[in-house]
């Protein structure tokens, strides 16, 4: 049989809970919904890093962040670097990415690693495009409600798509299709936006116990407190809206793209959506709602229908579709592992442990974006007190979550008892012996992780072209 072609298709800002598939009874998501029940779901998948470019960073090269120093939105993969799409085009792969996000490669990385990239289609609006919000609370909490139909980022994404489906190159190819939505503002076309009534939207979790720092800070920085019940349940109605017109987005690919074709869905992170009383990201969050991870994977090869709760790392998607598709795996040394003997049935737990990793050092303040409005409270904070950012690492295995902050407390939730992780359980005598488990956990994979040797030698004694004395 001929190798599968591949389409990679990666929302962003999209969290797991937000798709029907993943036990969300509000949203409707039918294109996800079915390719989840021809293929195989994970519900403990989680990103790497809580952040657009990082996460990107990580999962294209089987990297965790810390590897490399890919911890920032502005440092990218190199084109010296080992990627995963590059793996595909060096073994016979027409590789293609649709749209310009320019959030992933460094100059001449996209060369590099991808025969075609951009739109055949162009968009009709500009992004990132300033936005006219209605006050400063609209600001804040990046809302921008109806918005007139056009050929957007996305729609122009997929229309190209499209286009190139429709013919396709002769040898086998991976069409990498990465999207903003769900990613804010908040804001959505008809029919979408009057999809959901916004009276039967849930309600966001209410702030926890023994939260990070952060939190507060985000609250009485954004004024979140001004916010209602109503407002955001608005959000969360708009926000579902967005997560359905991407369904549907994703729904015209798969039309497109054929048989024989291997689909990966995944998304870089999530977004808070009010939980916690909070809104969009932050460089250090650890919970949930940012870190787990909407991965389904379906196609030859994949069982259909299969649930697999193991804990799984985004870094893992890339090595399974080399393996489905023959590719050899053996280009640089990385730590993601490849799903299909889990999925064969030849071990019995992929991974008993999922880290998510992130943030800064006090020192590497002057390090840190400034960003524009509506942002710029965001970063105001960050460089008022670094220690906000500090770095972090969390470790979670299928019972518990524990985080480490390099200037704040530890963290310990139950994830049986408490799977939102609201209720900090760290320090309590009765979990020491978990908690010290935990931490043994993190020094384990920073040793076995903190760096890589390159598969190319150097030579010894090189000829040095300069004059002599």
């Amino acid at each position: 049989m001929a190798r599968p072609n591949v389409v990679v298709f990666v929302p962003d800002q999209l969290r797991a809970d937000a798709v029907g598939c993943f036990g969300n009874p509000h949203v409707r998501t039918p294109n996800l919904d079915a390719l989840a029940a021809r293929g195989t779901r994970f519900t403990n998948a989680f990103v790497q890093h809580p952040v657009c470019s990082p996460s990107r960073a990580s999962f294209l090269t089987g990297w965790y962040p810390h590897v490399a120093g890919h911890r920032t939105l502005t440092h990218l993969l190199r084109p010296e670097q080992p990627n995963f799409l590059k793996s595909f085009k060096d073994n016979g792969y027409h590789v293609t990415w649709v749209g310009e996000r320019g959030d992933t490669f460094a100059p001449g990385g996209t060369e590099a690693s991808v025969h075609e990239y951009g739109f055949s289609v162009p968009p009709g609006v500009t992004w990132p495009a300033r936005a006219d919000y209605d006050d400063d609370l609209a600001a804040r909490t990046f809302y921008l409600g109806r918005a007139e139909e056009s050929v957007d980022f996305d729609e122009a994404a997929i229309r190209s798509a499209e286009q190139w489906l429709a013919k396709p190159p002769p040898e086998p190819w991976v069409l990498f299709v990465p999207l903003l939505a769900p990613h804010v503002p908040f804001k959505a076309a008809e029919p979408w936006f009057s999809m959901y009534d916004r009276d039967e939207m849930p309600d966001p979790l209410p702030p926890g116990s023994g939260e990070p720092a952060f939190h507060q800070a985000i609250r009485e920085g954004y004024g979140l407190d001004r916010m209602t019940p109503g407002k955001w349940r608005e959000i969360i109605a708009t926000y579902y809206a967005m997560v359905s017109r991407m369904d549907d987005h994703l729904g015209r690919v798969l039309a497109a793209a054929g048989e024989n074709t291997v689909t990966a869905f995944f998304a870089d992170h999530g977004e808070y959506l009010g939980d916690f009383g909070l809104v969009e990201k932050w460089p250090t969050s650890m919970s949930p709602n940012i870190t787990r991870d909407p991965l389904i994977i379906a196609g030859p090869g994949v069982p259909e229908g299969e649930v697999v709760d193991d804990m799984v790392e985004l870094i893992d998607v890339f090595p399974t579709l080399l393996e489905l598709c023959d590719v050899p795996d053996d280009t640089h040394r990385h730590f993601g592992r490849s799903l299909l003997p889990r999925l064969r049935g030849e071990v019995e737990v992929h991974r008993e442990y999922a880290f998510s990793e992130a943030g800064f050092t006090v020192e590497e303040e002057p390090q840190l974006e400034r960003p524009a409005y509506p942002y710029d409270r965001k970063g105001e904070l960050q460089h008022a007190n670094p220690r906000l950012v500090g770095k972090v690492v969390a470790v979670r295995d299928r019972s518990w979550t524990y985080v480490h902050r390099l200037y704040e407390g530890p963290e310990l939730y139950d994830r049986v008892a408490d799977p939102h992780e609201s209720v900090n359980l760290a320090g309590r005598p009765e979990h020491a012996a978990v908690e010290q488990r935990m931490r043994d956990e993190i020094l384990r994979w920073y040793l076995e992780t903190a760096d890589v040797i390159p598969y190319t030698p150097d030579p010894r004694r090189p000829k040095v072209e300069l004059p002599t004395p």
